[in-house]
């Protein structure tokens, strides 16, 4: 089969397209998927550059969390799907490639309104935003969220999902334009952070009359942190999702203990087989409804084709996109 190989950790040359064995057939409880698109995350780079520790398991040479594509077998075990069926899911590595096998209960059937590529889009921002919301925070309608990142793959799709129950959600990022784009798709307020990203405590401030933010839906970590602290309404919820701003702050104990403050860390790749099941279900149960009536939506920013994954790359380095990068296999 066909697939995108790491040669060795470093810039984007050591990507290449290579030929390479399709998976064994797949046992027991296990899905052979017949992959039609993917879509890049910026773990991928990670893994690229050689600066992410894959969990047990994941094909070292292989990239790709996420994917759409039909079922070309099933283990014996299998009563959920059939040959032909249209699914998305995710995995711990290997989806940039032909042929990739997954547990039966990592996948969801695509609804009939989203191509191969809207529908590679979905499962990792869905998922991670829907399980950080309202799996871990607990969010409940009608509360208040702050999305930092606001414009990338998670971003997008939290804004959509406050909005579809009922919340309001502020954003920050670095680009205007993004910001701007981000309202058609239900986000309330916005601000951009330069250098000084703590001036987001105040213009929160205001937003919620004085009051602070229930959630705080963080994707670029410590150098936000001590401003997220003081952003939040009491018993508020901090959930921190990315490091991109480094992984290393100061405290205040005094603030978490005073505003009754929760703090979660919460990673989707990493987790046992069982929690991914878990988060596939719910996200199929509640979220996939929504996709199919339109209520929410992929954001695709640029479709590449598997050979251009280079391009690919250089483009989720360079911050500029909008929502997801999907590579087209089909």
């Amino acid at each position: 089969m066909k697939a995108a190989i790491i040669t060795k950790p470093g810039n984007v040359d050591v990507l290449e397209i290579q030929q390479v064995a399709e998976p064994p057939k797949p046992a027991a409880d296990r899905v052979l998927v017949r992959v039609r698109a993917a879509a890049l995350n910026r773990a991928d780079v990670l893994q690229r550059q050689g600066n992410y520790p894959l969990p047990p398991g994941a094909p070292r040479d292989i990239p790709g969390m996420e994917f759409s594509g039909e079922v070309s077998q099933i283990g014996s075990e299998v009563a959920s799907w059939h040959t032909g069926d249209r699914v998305f899911g995710i995995c711990a590595g290997g989806a940039q490639a032909e042929f990739v096998t997954v547990p039966a209960n990592h996948l969801a059937r695509i609804p009939e309104n989203l191509s191969w590529t809207d529908a590679a889009a979905v499962p990792e921002v869905f998922i991670t935003a829907h399980d950080a919301l309202f799996t871990q925070a607990g969010l409940q309608p009608g509360e208040t969220v702050l999305i930092h990142a606001a414009g990338s793959g998670v971003g997008t799709a939290a804004i959509q999902l406050v909005h579809a129950t009922g919340g309001l959600s502020f954003g920050t990022s670095r680009s205007a334009d993004k910001l701007e784009r981000a309202k058609e798709y239900g986000l309330n307020e916005s601000l951009v952070v330069g250098n000084e990203p703590a001036r987001f405590v105040d213009v929160v401030r205001g937003w919620s009359n004085n009051r602070g933010v229930d959630v705080i839906l963080d994707l670029v970590g410590a150098g936000y942190f001590e401003a997220n602290l003081l952003a939040m309404a009491p018993t508020g919820r901090l959930m921190l999702v990315g490091t991109t701003s480094g992984s290393r702050a100061n405290i205040d104990f005094g603030v978490v203990m005073s505003k009754r403050l929760s703090l979660r860390g919460t990673v989707l790749r990493g987790r046992s087989n069982e929690e991914k099941a878990t988060a596939t279900r719910l996200f199929s149960n509640h979220v996939v409804p929504l996709l199919s009536s339109g209520l929410v939506k992929p954001v695709v920013d640029v479709v590449y084709r598997l050979e251009e994954i280079r391009e690919a790359h250089r483009l989720m380095e360079s911050n500029q996109n909008f929502g997801k990068i999907v590579l087209s296999l089909d």
